[in-house]
């Protein structure tokens, strides 16, 4: 069976980093415009790469929580069988044990190149004078995708959507697109269609089953069920 899970923070929110909804946290103080847009980066470098770098700082001070460790599992269980897509720039999925992972909207442990697009994996800290280690400009930035630009494989993912068996979101507010579309491709492809999440969302009524509650207790109870039926 061929299984696409697509991931979104509140995946991650377990492991104690903040979703852009959440009131209070890292991303509710700042003005998105100013640190999440190619235009915003262009105005302030400084204070972009001051944000990201203390959200590298989070990311690398979290652990994968159970519902990472329980999706790994499937993927060792199912191996070939399961992609892992998710909107997410941490590397939990990673740091569980996923490997057939697809990240969309890029990576905060990996730096880009503005000029030569190069990528590598990032420091700590970087800054707007760093020098990129292939052409040696100082035009390098987080290699995450801002509000404005294109996600990260869309065409690979058009093909899995067009195959998948199953398609399951998990974490995900329904409202961020291509995303939030996929549910409808995988179901006009005759995918069954599963929701997990905290809550309903504006996509719920396209999922063939929803399922509510906590990703840290609903994962892998699911992972365990599908397994279980294999």
């Amino acid at each position: 069976m061929r299984i696409m899970i697509l991931t979104g923070a509140g995946i991650s929110a377990e492991s104690g980093l903040g979703t852009f909804r959440n009131s209070g946290g890292m991303w509710s103080s700042y003005d998105l415009a100013e640190v999440a847009t190619p235009q915003g980066f262009a105005t302030d470098p400084d204070k972009v790469h001051d944000f990201y770098n203390a959200r590298r700082k989070s990311v690398l001070s979290a652990e994968p929580n159970a519902a990472h460790i329980a999706l790994a599992r499937l993927e060792r269980m199912l191996s070939g069988n399961v992609t892992i897509v998710t909107q997410n720039i941490d590397n939990l999925h990673e740091r569980a044990g996923s490997r057939n992972i697809i990240h969309m909207h890029g990576e905060i442990v990996r730096a880009l190149c503005n000029i030569c697009r190069n990528r590598w994996d990032a420091p700590k800290t970087m800054r707007p004078d760093d020098a990129c280690p292939k052409c040696g400009e100082a035009a390098i930035r987080p290699d995450v995708v801002w509000f404005g630009e294109i996600p990260y494989h869309l065409d690979h993912l058009d093909e899995l959507l067009g195959t998948v068996e199953l398609f399951v979101a998990i974490g995900t507010s329904g409202q961020v697109h291509p995303a939030a579309g996929f549910v409808q491709m995988a179901a006009a492809s005759g995918a069954r269609t599963l929701e997990i999440n905290l809550e309903p969302t504006e996509i719920t009524p396209y999922f063939d089953e929803v399922k509510f509650g906590t990703a840290t207790s609903t994962v892998p109870a699911w992972v365990a069920d599908l397994v279980s039926r294999l």
